[in-house]
């Protein structure tokens, strides 16, 4: 590469290379032997006349211009093949009068996985429509290179043949050679630099073609592409030549069809590739080089503008390179450029989630029907299901849009004209083609565009498709979609569109994010909010379908419940889902989804690279994150990531759930967070009933090898009579031999380990695998699913406390299997550990039977207590701080990361008891005519009403009263190793705002109870600014 670079305003790195080429043409020194050779083999066939060989042979080894790789690849058997492969096709074309009809499509993929060759006739810069080379690129990517991992991948020749397939034809011949790689065994994996050494990981082949330029550009790219999350792009202009270099690197497996993308990219802008490589290497990367050219007396603009559209454009491929809006069809006039294809793919999805709206007649039924009434309110729910169902379908909103291409053009202007970012003093004396395509049509203001669609569509159903994509641009309220590099889109959203029927609690902030093989959303109902990360898996094609009509309203749903759970910490609710598709890699597409959110988090200050957007949010956003299903895994490459994109100040705070040891989090299973909580209750209703824990008998799902299990087992010393889990289902009237059950908890394994010489003689275990098992009754269990499934409705005790066990396990359907025939519950007194163990409605039916339950958003904070308050040391200690901390030294905490646990501890336990106590003083004040479920529900609505009421409020700008707050708020080990002073200087507003009015809400409403008075409040207000 020479010295020689420049940059036009925020286009990507330009650099200039010498007019040679980048690869070494091998001379195959047997070239002539074997053209002797191919000739009396193909004489000796006899398909030809004689007299024709020689020119035909000759023709092919020299006119042709195939490159000498094809003759060294390939045997002579081959070869003879494919010579009068190409006269038969000439024959053909004769015969139809037309030497355009000249088609080659030679090719052979090795049955061993060592590679291919296909040899096609192709028009430069022109998508072939027909035959095996319409989809020899996209083959090769799926055969090939999308396949490619670091110990089994293949490398990519392709050029174009210099000479014409014949006298008569204009056609010229594309040849592929794809070759299986053979990684170098150099010993040295890292430069002097600590960084990869390009040769160390490079194919054998590759080095012996690739010159030292090349060799030194592709060790740039590699580098930037190990500390970069996301496609690096490069562009090198060729001295003396319009020939220009595009060359993009990215890890491996990161995207999918890229290749053959790029190829319906640079061809809509009328450009062809002489050559084209793909390198892979041994460290998990991928390199792209395309030497294009501008086609022949081509209208189009001048590649010198038109080659950074490319690589623009590139990064929107990079995201969606199976985007069904681009595709070129010659002539259709429904050709999109990338930019507007890709929104049209986003407008899309959209559309999918939001046009299926339940609309007034729900609405009404709704109405009409008793939603506490069981059977009604299961009627509404299939009702709902099958509108989201039938109503508009993926396949029925694609059509719409393929069938108004010039309305998805002109709503992608209405989206533009906004999101563009303005052009720096530098690009304005080259203005980008992009920015030239939005001068050219005419930007309707968004009622004339409404007029406009409502005239050109043909009935409703098309209209609400269009409606939905207005909807979209005008609640964007900042976008990566003009981000020179990014991974996958994401768009802030303002929840504003959300209908109040279906959505009666409006969200505070929604992120929408689509990759090329996930959706996702975010949503918050405070400004400060935390919540888990949710890989939504689907078993199939059906499965998947259900989940991706679901998954805005199953986030929803999550987010909503979440807010009811945080009611006594700083953070509201808040949730995250992901749906990949089928096949993807849920690991990338949560690694796409953070990075995504990363870009509207973080202003871009690179050119090039990350540039700033246009926010017309224009606040600056913190989201906090945890692990849920499918993510728990994952935290530690969240944080480190938000670290590596430059989030100095809040990556240590990014995400809960990181591992204690190298990064600093709390873990809740080892240190019992969740249980602590969940013990409260139970031992409260011990108090207050004046009952001897011993002598209560108990069930519990969820067993020993669970974190809610295993410490619910070591903190309790009850009568445990049957345990229920993932392996089996161990009973024992008598009560389960208490030193067994602990081992079992200590080791982390599950019941199916129980020592059986341990249970009394009615005792017995019955795993998951057993069939036609007899119990000590006599009873025949045929099998031990099936057994475990229902186990939870057989047992009767005292005490149930589900720790365990699927969402909705107890519903509307099978409530009344808890309820025996003389109409008493099996239980007495429930505390609900798992989240969503019980429906609501079957909460409320087991209180009429004067079940005493707490529901699990009260009974199982501890946990959500105990995020918050790793979110809160993450943003209070500096970097420094926190790697001395709360990161273990040789596998032991500090002191400071023991003292601020036990302080964590104690504040699970304050919360749990406070509200165990205000839940019961309500439900005595009524007398029992309010259940306690509903208790709860107001309880956390009130809670986070008058929260958000005091966020507002002038009352945290009292400094003494502030002050008084946030030291009792903040643990007490903190702020004797911090000080207050500094740990005001260092938490966010926003955030500090939010711990002083949960702080004043949870304990003035613990204390005065949900019915209290504006004087209660004064009382309370008057001391907060003590010491």
């Amino acid at each position: 590469m020479s010295s020689s670079s420049s940059r036009s305003g925020s286009e990507t790195s330009v650099h200039r290379v010498k007019n040679l080429p980048g690869y070494t043409t091998p001379v195959f020194k047997g070239k002539e032997e074997q053209r002797a050779r191919v000739q009396a083999d193909v004489t000796a066939k006899g398909f030809m006349p004689r007299e024709l060989v020689v020119n035909e042979v000759n023709w092919f080894y020299s006119s042709l211009g195939i490159d000498d790789t094809y003759f060294a690849n390939e045997s002579r058997h081959v070869i003879g093949d494919h010579i009068l492969a190409l006269y038969g096709a000439k024959i053909l074309a004769y015969t139809k009068h037309d030497p355009n009809q000249l088609v080659i499509d030679l090719e052979r993929i090795d049955e061993k996985g060592n590679g291919a060759t296909f040899i096609h006739t192709s028009a430069p810069g022109i998508n072939s429509t027909e035959g095996p080379g319409a989809s020899c690129e996209s083959r090769i990517d799926e055969l090939f290179l999308d396949k490619s991992t670091p110990t089994n991948a293949y490398r990519l020749e392709t050029f174009r043949s210099h000479g014409l397939v014949s006298a008569t034809a204009s056609q010229q011949l594309r040849c592929y050679f794809v070759t299986k790689c053979n990684f170098s065994n150099e010993s040295k994996f890292t430069s002097n630099y600590g960084k990869t050494n390009i040769r160390a990981v490079s194919d054998k082949v590759f080095l012996e073609k690739a010159t030292d330029n090349t060799l030194e550009i592709y060790q740039d790219i590699m580098w930037s592409v190990e500390s970069r999350y996301g496609p690096v792009i490069e562009m090198f202009e060729v001295e003396g030549s319009r020939e220009r270099r595009v060359v993009i690197g990215f890890k491996m497996n990161s995207t999918s069809h890229f290749f053959s993308a790029l190829s319906n990219l640079y061809h809509f802008y009328s450009l062809y590739s002489a050559r084209k490589y793909v390198e892979q290497f041994s460290n998990g990367i991928t390199i792209i080089s395309l030497y294009l050219n501008p086609l022949p007396n081509s209208h189009a603009a001048p590649i010198e503008h038109s080659i950074f559209q490319v690589m623009k454009e590139a990064s929107l491929l990079f995201c969606l390179p199976d985007n069904p809006f681009f595709l070129l069809n010659e002539g259709s006039g429904s050709d999109h450029a990338v930019q507007e294809a890709t929104y049209a793919y986003c407008g899309w999805v959209f559309a999918q989630h939001f046009c299926n709206r339940l609309g007034p007649a729900y609405l009404h039924l709704k109405n009409a029907l008793d939603e506490s009434n069981p059977v009604h309110a299961e009627v509404l729910n299939d009702i709902k299901m099958r509108f989201r169902e039938e109503t508009f379908t993926r396949e029925g909103i694609q059509q719409v849009i393929h069938g108004h291409p010039d309305l998805i053009r002109l709503l992608y202007v209405n989206f533009a004209m906004v999101h563009y970012p303005n052009a720096d003093d530098a690009s304005q004396l080259m203005p980008t083609l992009s920015y030239q395509r939005l001068q050219t049509v005419q930007p309707l203001s968004d009622v004339e565009l409404y007029d406009k669609i409502r005239r050109t569509v043909s009935n409703k159903h098309e209209l609400q498709v269009f409606e939905s994509f207005l909807v979209f641009n005008k609640h964007v309220l900042k976008t990566n979609f003009y981000q020179p590099t990014k991974v996958a889109l994401s768009f802030r959203l303002d929840p504003d569109f959300l209908p109040t029927s279906e959505y009666p609690k409006k969200p505070f902030g929604m992120f929408f994010i689509i990759g090329n093989d996930f959706r996702g959303f975010h949503i918050r109902f405070r400004d400060v909010a935390r919540g888990g990360i949710r890989i939504v898996k689907s078993r199939n094609a059906e499965n998947y379908s259900i989940n991706q009509r679901m998954l805005f309203d199953e986030n929803y749903g999550l987010a909503a419940t979440q807010s009811l759970k945080n009611k006594d910490i700083p953070e509201g609710g808040a949730k995250g889902t992901i749906l990949p598709s089928l096949h993807a890699n849920p690991r990338i597409c949560f690694e796409k989804y953070v990075d995504a959110i990363i870009d509207l988090l973080i202003p871009g200050q690179t050119p090039g690279i990350k540039e700033h957007i246009v926010d017309l949010y224009n606040k600056p956003e913190l989201l906090f994150f945890g692990p849920d299903e499918g993510t728990a895994d994952m935290m530690d490459w969240a944080a480190l990531h938000a670290r590596g994109r430059g989030a100095e100040t809040w990556w240590k705070s990014f995400t809960t759930g990181k591992s204690a040891e190298h990064l600093g989090g709390v873990p809740h299973d080892a240190y019992g967070m969740t249980s602590l909580s969940l013990r409260e209750y139970v031992v409260g209703i011990y108090k207050q009933l004046g009952l001897q824990e011993k002598n209560v008998t108990k069930v519990q799902t969820g067993g020993p090898d669970g974190d809610l299990g295993s410490n619910e087992i070591l903190l309790s010393s009850d009568k445990t009579i049957a345990v229920i889990d993932g392996s089996g289902v161990l009973a024992d009237p008598s009560g389960i031999n208490r030193e067994e059950l602990i081992r079992l908890a200590k080791l982390r394994v599950p019941v199916s380990h129980f020592d059986q010489s341990k249970l009394d003689k009615e005792g017995y275990l019955v795993k998951i695998e057993d069939q036609d098992v007899k119990l000590p009754s006599g009873e025949i269990v045929f099998d031990g699913i099936e057994f475990r499934n229902g186990a939870h409705f057989r047992f009767k005790a005292d005490l149930f406390v589900p720790c365990g066990g699927r969402p909705e396990a107890v519903n509307v359907s099978n409530m009344a299997a808890l309820i025996d025939a003389e109409g008493k519950p099996h239980f007495k007194y429930i505390v609900e550990g798992a989240n969503l163990f019980f429906t609501q409605q079957a909460r409320l039916h087991l209180e009429k039977r004067k079940v005493i339950l707490f529901k699990d958003s009260s009974a199982n904070k501890g946990g959500v207590t105990s995020s918050s308050l790793e979110v809160l040391v993450g943003l209070a200690l500096s970097t420094q701080g926190y790697l001395d901390h709360m990161i273990f030294k040789d596998g032991k905490p500090s002191t400071f990361y023991q003292n601020y646990v036990h302080d964590v501890q104690q504040k699970i336990k304050e919360n749990a008891a406070a509200e165990f106590q205000c839940i019961w003083r309500e439900h005595a004040r009524l007398q029992g005519s309010k259940p306690r479920t509903i208790i709860s529900d107001e309880l956390s609505s009130t809670l986070n009403d008058l929260q958000a009421e005091l966020e507002c409020s002038d009352l945290f700008d009292d400094v003494p009263s502030r002050k008084g707050v946030m030291r009792r708020a903040i643990p007490k080990t903190l702020v004797e190793h911090v000080g207050l002073e500094t740990l005001l200087e260092r938490l966010p507003e926003p955030y500090q705002r939010a711990l002083f009015s949960s702080w004043v809400a949870s304990h003035f409403v613990y204390k005065y109870g949900v019915t209290s008075s504006a004087v209660d409040f004064f009382h309370f207000a008057r001391d907060l600014a003590k010491q």
